[in-house]
Formats: structure tokens, C-alpha cells, sequence
């Protein structure tokens, strides 16, 4: 990584290669093998029955700033070219509301027109992600991304904020993807729209239903991946019906390599829906060490014990 996201300077991913492409399976290493088997169906439909005919050719993105110094965005945000769209990672734990404020102004100041949101990862308290969206509300947020942990919070949050008639959206990540149930934080009434990650949800088609019977605007976004899962995401984009927000799937401009010499970044604030191409090259100058290797391919032999079942 070119800079620390996510709490990670390395990012892991597993390639495989079937009759329709490239897949991958990248969950984080915390995540169990229960939780992980989604990851792996949505590389396995990657690679072995491909994606749906895209409804579009080209998906917009936003820029991502993590969370780090406000004299570290200009430099981050050059990453990405001209963008309409910044995302902005708030809650890091150790940090201050102080250093948030900073760093969304500092995005503000540098884009004064574009779209802006900010991610908190369910790092805040309800009474803290009141505070804190009232505070960074003066520089027009489209809307919050997951300000705490849970649903029931997300909905006290979100009418807290209707009653004090600040306009900021609440958009619900990890309280679709790692649920039991995606649609429960739609039908408790507790978000305006969904973020949504092909990955963790099983992949495209299985996302797909998902935001069409949860009936609420979706941003597709990414889980750090490689160029490879790009393309999930980017096929996800492509074929939902409507796509209103600019969407989270330019994480690769934040890392320092990849495994194709085209690797899926923004060409004026889009991503064209195209091929991912491999490189041997890259996949030998990046491959993991044996032990990392094993220790991914034994992940890989019990996840898919999972699945199966």
C-alpha cells in the first residue's frame, strides 16, 4: 500500500484462474472461514460463469482519502485524477474528531464542488457520530457511511439527525455485508441507501438481488482489491438498473502494484467496464512467500469445505 489503510501496508489476495477469467478470493485474514466463503462464491462466479451484460460501459468513482494527516490528502487525491467524488475516512481509532475535521475541510477546500462523504467504519458512538456529523456537516456531506456499529444505532442516529434537520444521508455497509440478513437494515427503516461489495455478498448476481429487493439506492464499492476484484465491483456497477452515486471501486490508485499492467484506475473520475489482463510478470514479481502461500491455500481447502456444504 502507498499508505496505510484499513490498519494494513500489505494487502493478500488469492488468484485463481478458470474458463471465463481470472477470481479472487481476499478476505481479510480476521474474517472466518464461515464469513469467508462468501468471498470465495464470488470468485468462483467470476471465474467460472462470468458476469451479466452490463447495462452501462463506464461507472463513476470516488477518490479515497484514509484516515491520515489533513497535509496528506493533496498528495493522496493527485492519485486519483480528476474525480467528482471523495470519500473520507473518519473514527480512526487513536484519532480525534479534531483530526476529522481537518482532514474532510482540507478535501473541501481542495474540491469545493465535489461530492463528499466520509466512512466511519462503525468507529463512533451513537452520541459521538451525532456530534461528529453535526460538526462536519458545515462542509456538505452527501451522506455517512456506516457511523456506528449497529442497526438498531444506525436508525436512532439517522432520526436523531432528521430531527434536528441536519441533511446528511446515512448509508449502511457493514451492517449489510456482515449480516446474516443484507435486507434487515432496509426493512428496520434504518439507512437511505446501501453499500454494497460483490465480494462479501457472494458475488454479482447474488448482489444484485440483494439491492433490488432491499428496494433503497445503491453505491457499489471495494474491499481493497486487486485489479481482479475490481472487476467484480465494476461488473456489479454495471448491471444494476440505476447507479445515482459515484462509487467506492478506485481503492487500487491507493496501492503500490498489481498483477496487470492496466490496472482498474480512473480515467477522468470512471472506470471503463472492460477485461482484466494478467501478467505473469507481476503475479511472480508480487507473489506471496511460501509460508504466506500455504497458509492461504490451506484457508483456501477449508473455506471451500464451506461452501460446498
Amino acid at each position: 500500500m502507498r499508505v496505510k489503510f484499513r490498519g494494513l501496508m500489505v494487502r493478500e489476495a488469492l488468484l485463481f484462474e478458470g474458463p471465463h477469467g481470472w477470481g479472487e478470493f481476499g478476505p481479510f485474514p480476521e474474517y472466518d472461514d464461515a464469513e469467508a466463503a462468501s468471498w470465495l462464491r464470488s470468485g468462483i462466479e467470476a471465474a467460472w460463469r462470468g458476469y451479466p451484460t452490463p447495462v452501462r460501459r463506464s461507472i463513476p468513482v470516488n477518490a479515497t482519502v484514509p484516515a491520515l494527516p489533513a497535509s496528506r490528502v493533496e498528495a493522496v487525491l493527485a492519485r486519483f485524477g480528476p474525480v467528482g467524488a471523495v470519500k473520507v475516512k473518519v473514527a480512526e481509532r487513536g484519532q480525534t474528531l479534531a483530526e476529522d475535521v481537518a482532514r474532510v475541510a482540507e478535501v473541501r477546500r481542495l474540491l469545493p464542488d465535489a461530492a463528499l462523504r466520509v466512512d466511519a467504519n462503525g468507529g463512533w458512538s451513537e452520541e459521538a457520530a451525532v456530534a461528529a456529523l453535526t460538526a462536519l456537516a458545515e462542509f456538505t456531506l452527501e451522506y455517512a457511511e456506516q457511523p456506528v456499529p449497529d442497526i438498531a444505532g444506525l436508525r436512532r442516529v439517522r432520526n436523531e439527525l432528521r430531527r434536528r434537520q441536519l441533511p446528511v444521508l446515512i448509508a449502511a455497509d457493514e451492517s449489510v455485508r456482515r449480516e446474516q440478513d443484507p435486507l434487515r437494515v432496509a426493512r428496520e427503516d434504518a439507512a437511505d441507501l446501501l453499500v454494497i461489495k460483490a465480494a462479501p455478498l457472494g458475488g454479482v448476481r447474488r448482489a444484485v438481488e440483494i439491492v433490488a429487493q432491499a428496494g433503497l439506492p445503491a453505491v457499489v464499492s471495494s474491499a481493497l482489491d486487486t485489479s481482479v476484484g475490481i472487476r467484480a465491483g465494476v461488473a456489479l456497477a454495471a448491471a444494476l438498473p440505476e447507479l445515482p452515486y459515484a462509487c467506492g471501486l478506485a481503492t487500487v490508485s491507493l496501492m503500490d502494484g498489481d498483477v496487470t499492467e492496466r490496472p482498474m484506475v480512473p480515467d477522468g473520475g470512471t472506470l471503463a467496464v472492460r477485461p482484466v489482463e494478467i501478467s505473469g510478470e507481476l503475479l511472480g514479481r508480487y507473489a506471496a512467500s511460501v509460508e504466506r502461500r500455504r497458509w492461504w491455500l490451506e484457508r483456501l481447502e477449508r473455506v471451500y469445505g464451506v461452501l460446498a456444504s
